[in-house]
């Protein structure tokens, strides 16, 4: 997720970048960068770090121009560096590109450009789509983007500037959000609204596929084929506030609504079009790699810790190695037995967590393989690992971790198919049916996302309790885990999670008349005893709200009230299982009338201990 603006008028074309930049930093914000065609060819600067690091930069010496693209970024491939930022230009300078997205064939695409004698100065995949222009430009702009597209694969915004045709900018879509804001004698382009608001609030928004050519006078749009598309104007009603969120009135929601394309995100380049296997191409593991791991730790701290207990299960049931999973602040005071037969997974959000990045380096010290799973590429986890994958949920603004938990119950799940791959302990018809699974869950979540009058009900009736408790078995409980925490996170309600067969060891003391209990019951192995012990609580007066899968015709006999979920495999249920109990949270506290997106007390990234 990376921040696009452009304009073409009559007017200074930086001052507009610097400013709608700005207003798009909440989609990234480790390096900037603007381009802005100066006295006959296209000038670029940019730099890492935040938007005030380019503004500095700029002072005294700011472009003169009419016309400009801007970026602002969040790293995929390559580090934040003054390198890796965007604009990208090809080696004459003629062609420059900004991008939000991940090509998925980039490395494909730059090894043929090497042999052609291109010269590359950064890390990302972008800059492959700069020096493709380049390759094959044949005098018309329009012409070679519209080649380009046809070469590259993957999720993309991309805007394009020319030096031989400086009167237009060219810009498409898939995947990823665009828009265009018109004006009377200069135009805009940027990823998200926030960015145009000020200037205009007369709108065309981009669809997958198209491609438009735009003026200071002027939008064509077409497909690439050159059929014309005709647009409907769309007038934004929000306020600026209410538009940086995304219409939505908090950025968790909005957060929230995001996890479909965070997950096809953090697929791509991973899972084979054919449904058959797992591939992990930054690792490239070998059987004879694993043949001498004997255990995994998982150490992660909150959220991420929680995703590491989903991990286990994984790991132990599809790849058949047994797994310990630790708090990232107990893991290292306690001597842990760990060497180099052992394999340590370092879950991190931000990839800065202090007591997570301490474990990392005790895990190391003693002789432990390490691999990071972090969102943040060049944290400082992601550089002190061996390896690292990387969750593509882009920034999350909100305190509350939504869609970095369920990217990272997504990769441990793919991590977890692809060991199994390697060591064989995973058939390939199993996988290919883990695979298909995993490729639905998106559209599965947006089925969901849709339907959620009856969250709203439950939270505003329960929203006031004190207490509420949350209970499931196997993978039921580890999801119960997160959904106490979210709600405990942003509602301040007393919530608390158990496994389901410790209700008689202490538990069903605190169950009186009333008492809010929610009850997972998507696992199907342990799905009797689940209700057994939903029974339990419900003889004693509570109020019990299950979570099931849809089908499901035997559980509404026992609870007071039921959330269906999509059916999947039960491997594939904590994706969709975490959802509700997301929205839960959401609603009750705006309920209690809490600050959700900065909740009190907390941080969003943990670097003290």
């Amino acid at each position: 997720m990376c921040g696009i603006v452009g304009y073409i008028g009559d007017k200074q074309a930086a001052p507009f970048l610097l400013d709608g930049m700005s207003k798009l930093e909440y989609r990234g914000y480790d390096s900037a960068g603007i381009a802005v065609y100066e006295k006959g060819k296209i000038r670029v600067e940019k730099c890492v770090g935040r938007l005030e690091s380019l503004r500095q930069k700029l002072v005294g010496n700011v472009p003169v121009g009419t016309v400009g693209i801007g970026h602002t970024r969040w790293a995929t491939h390559g580090r934040p560096s003054d390198r890796n930022a965007h604009p990208h230009t090809d080696s004459s300078g003629d062609f420059v590109v900004v991008h939000n997205g991940i090509i998925e064939n980039y490395m494909a695409l730059k090894e043929a450009l090497l042999a052609k004698g291109h010269v590359f100065l950064s890390e990302t995949d972008s800059e492959v789509v700069a020096h493709l222009m380049e390759d094959n430009f044949n005098g018309n702009f329009e012409e070679t983007v519209k080649k380009v597209l046809g070469m590259i694969e993957g999720s993309y915004s991309l805007v394009f500037m020319c030096a031989q045709e400086p009167d237009k900018l060219i810009c498409t879509k898939k995947d990823n959000p665009l828009v265009i804001g018109l004006g009377n004698g200069e135009n805009f382009i940027a990823s998200d609204i926030p960015a145009i608001i000020a200037k205009t609030r007369r709108t065309y928004i981009m669809n997958d596929g198209e491609i438009a050519t735009v003026t200071k006078d002027a939008v064509w749009v077409q497909d690439i084929n050159g059929m014309p598309i005709s647009k409907k104007v769309f007038e934004v009603n929000w306020n600026a506030e209410a538009a940086e969120k995304g219409g939505f009135e908090h950025f968790m929601l909005k957060e929230i609504y995001e996890q479909p394309k965070a997950m096809r995100d953090t697929m791509t380049g991973r899972v084979a079009k054919d449904s058959s296997h797992i591939e992990f191409p930054e690792l490239n593991w070998t059987s004879e790699e694993f043949a001498d791991i004997n255990k995994i730790f998982i150490v992660a701290c909150g959220t991420a810790y929680h995703a590491g207990m989903v991990g286990k299960y994984y790991f132990e049931q599809l790849a058949r190695i047994p797994v310990e999973v630790d708090i990232a602040s107990e893991f290292r005071y306690r001597s842990p037995i760990i060497d180099s037969n052992c394999l340590t997974i370092i879950i991190s959000q931000s990839g800065e967590t202090s007591d997570t990045l301490a474990a990392l380096k005790e895990a190391r010290r003693l002789g432990s393989r390490t691999l990071a799973v972090t969102n943040v590429v060049g944290s400082s986890i992601a550089r002190e690992a061996d390896q690292v994958v990387y969750t593509y949920a882009g920034p999350e603004i909100a305190v509350a971790s939504t869609k970095a938990y369920t990217t990272q119950l997504l990769l441990m799940l793919m991590l977890s198919i692809y060991v199994g791959q390697i060591k064989g302990t995973l058939a390939a018809e199993r996988a290919k049916e883990l695979v298909t699974g995993i490729k639905i869950i998106p559209e599965q979540i947006h089925e969901l996302l849709e339907n959620v009058e009856q969250l709203k009900v439950f939270a505003t009736k329960y929203g006031n309790s004190e207490d509420v408790f949350y209970l499931g078995r196997s993978l039921d409980y580890a999801v119960a885990l997160e959904g106490a925490l979210k709600m405990k996170e942003i509602s301040y309600i007393h919530a608390e999670a158990y496994a389901a067969g410790e209700l008689k060891h202490g538990t069903l003391a605190l169950i009186v008349e009333g008492v809010p209990v929610i009850v997972l019951a998507t696992q199907e192995d342990v799905y009797d005893k689940t209700i057994s012990n939903l029974q339990e609580v419900k003889a004693r007066d509570a109020v019990v709200i299950a979570i099931a899968l849809e089908g499901d015709d035997r559980i509404p006999k026992y609870a007071d009230h039921v959330i269906f979920i999509p059916r999947a495999e039960k491997y594939l249920t904590p994706l969709l299982s975490v959802l509700p109990l997301q929205l839960l949270a959401y609603y009750a506290a705006l309920t209690r009338g809490c600050d959700v997106d900065k909740p009190r007390n907390l941080a969003k990234s943990v670097t003290v201990e």
